[in-house]
């Protein structure tokens, strides 16, 4: 394990979080004081009401979806979420995030953008429906009590203060998990059978690699592979689809455990939800690639 690399992988990542989750929570601490966020988030309303959420949390999807799970938890982290409300958005958040970044990986395998971008969306609102569906008392937490209340101030250099500690406080959780988790990380990948299995790249290696290390980490190792074609697009497609749906569930789900949510709910939730999607997916793939091929075999002999 090389202590180097990852001590800079580690301070690197501090330094994303700092830039990124203060001022986005300074930001929506004030947006949602003064209550500016009600001439916004009606562009986002339906989603939101289908989730079972509140309006307010029409910026914590936005940027969720097109930047990060961090700049989603700052916007969320002002909000008195339940903890059924935590985990619906950890669900819709953990399959649809980032999506700019990993589907410009996703394309390198070869799905379509249009798939990708497709997919994680409504998979991601179709899955955080069903969790906004059941009751909330099969959701339970280890956060005793929620540390963002929201209270009064009396003038604006106030709110500025306060939200500045908390902002800090929610940065200084954020790193200590991410730190711990990219050592963690780390030494698993060094290990000798992780180094062993990548120059014998099969699905159940990249399934695995990905639910736990990312999308960027599961899908990547399969591009040498996929471009010299030693493996199936039957293959890439399932891989690919069950990534997009469940990738770093642990990682991604502790950040929002922090502040409430099911660990356990959401976990299964999103490993399920992989598991049929998928599948049924698949089967139509199948079904579309034969019907294809036996479109082509009947043009040759006609």
């Amino acid at each position: 394990m090389n202590y180097k690399q990852t001590m800079k992988t580690s301070l690197q990542s501090i330094w994303i979080i700092l830039k990124l989750v203060i001022p986005i929570y300074i930001i929506a601490d004030i947006l949602f004081y003064y209550n500016t966020l009600s001439s916004v988030s009606f562009l986002i309303e339906p989603i939101t009401t289908l989730l079972g959420l509140p309006a307010e949390a029409s910026l914590a999807i936005i940027s969720g979806m097109f930047l990060n799970v961090y700049a989603a938890i700052a916007f969320a982290a002002p909000l008195d979420l339940t903890i059924h409300q935590w985990t619906i958005l950890a669900v819709f958040i953990g399959i649809c995030h980032s999506l700019i970044v990993e589907n410009i990986i996703m394309k390198k395998i070869g799905l379509s953008n249009t798939y990708s971008y497709s997919l994680r969306i409504i998979a991601g609102l179709i899955v955080a429906f069903i969790t906004a569906l059941m009751p909330s008392n099969w959701f339970s937490s280890s956060v005793i009590e929620n540390t963002f209340i929201q209270v009064t101030y009396n003038s604006f250099s106030e709110l500025i203060y306060n939200s500045l500690a908390n902002s800090m406080v929610l940065s200084y959780k954020i790193i200590i998990l991410i730190t711990l988790l990219i050592f963690i990380m780390d030494f698993i990948k060094t290990r000798k059978f992780i180094v062993e299995s990548k120059k014998n790249v099969s699905k159940g290696f990249s399934l695995t690699v990905g639910i736990f290390l990312g999308i960027t980490y599961g899908a990547g190792i399969l591009i040498k592979e996929v471009d010299s074609g030693r493996i199936s697009k039957d293959d890439i497609f399932y891989i690919g689809t069950f990534l997009m749906i469940c990738h770093a569930i642990i990682e991604d789900t502790l950040l929002f455990v922090i502040f409430g949510a099911d660990f356990t709910m959401a976990v299964v939730i999103r490993a399920l939800a992989a598991i049929v999607i998928s599948y049924v997916l698949l089967l139509f793939y199948k079904r579309k690639q034969s019907h294809c091929l036996s479109k082509n075999i009947v043009k040759s002999e006609i």
